[in-house]
This record gives structure tokens, C-alpha cells and sequence, in this order.
């Protein structure tokens, strides 16, 4: 399975509250998204507003992509969403 990430910024979605963001698996775009809770209790972030969640995702983005990656293959390629539980199973690293 070939995975990879585009250089886009991710999407704030406050009704959720979460970020999206896109991987390509195998030349199809595939939605993944993180929530509010991971990027404050394993991220940095200070809060659940857009302005706090997005320098902690940009930080910190090689681990969240691995961390999609690794959800991506366990599905087959189906979307995912990284909540807390994810990284406190797994790391962030």
C-alpha cells in the first residue's frame, strides 16, 4: 500500500471539533482527521479553538501522519480518525 500525505493545510471542523486532512493511498484520496482531545492531551495544544489545534498539528505533523499511516493500513485504506486512545495504545512517535 502506497501512503502518502499532501503539503495541504488541514480543515477545521468546530462542530466536531476536530482537524481534517487527506492521504493518498494507492492514487486515491482518503479523509483523515484528528480530534480536538489528541492534539491537546498529546500535542501541545491549549485549547479546542482553530487558532491553538493548527501550529499543534503543524508541529507535530510527522507523528500524526505516521499515526495516520498506520490506521490507513490497519483499514485497508478506509478513512480514519485519530482520537487520544490512539496515542496513549501506541505513542505519539
Amino acid at each position: 500500500m502506497n501512503i502518502a500525505f499532501p503539503a495541504e493545510r488541514p480543515a477545521y471542523h468546530a462542530d466536531r471539533p476536530e482537524l481534517t486532512f487527506d492521504a493518498v493511498v494507492d492514487g486515491a484520496r482518503v479523509g483523515c482527521a484528528i480530534t480536538a482531545e489528541a492534539l491537546e492531551d498529546h500535542f501541545g495544544a491549549a485549547s479546542l479553538r482553530e487558532p491553538d489545534l493548527v501550529p499543534a498539528f503543524d508541529a507535530h505533523r510527522a507523528a500524526i501522519e505516521a499515526a495516520a499511516a498506520r490506521m490507513l493500513e490497519e483499514t485497508r485504506g478506509q478513512p480514519v480518525v485519530l482520537h487520544s486512545g490512539f496515542f496513549r495504545l501506541y505513542g505519539e512517535h
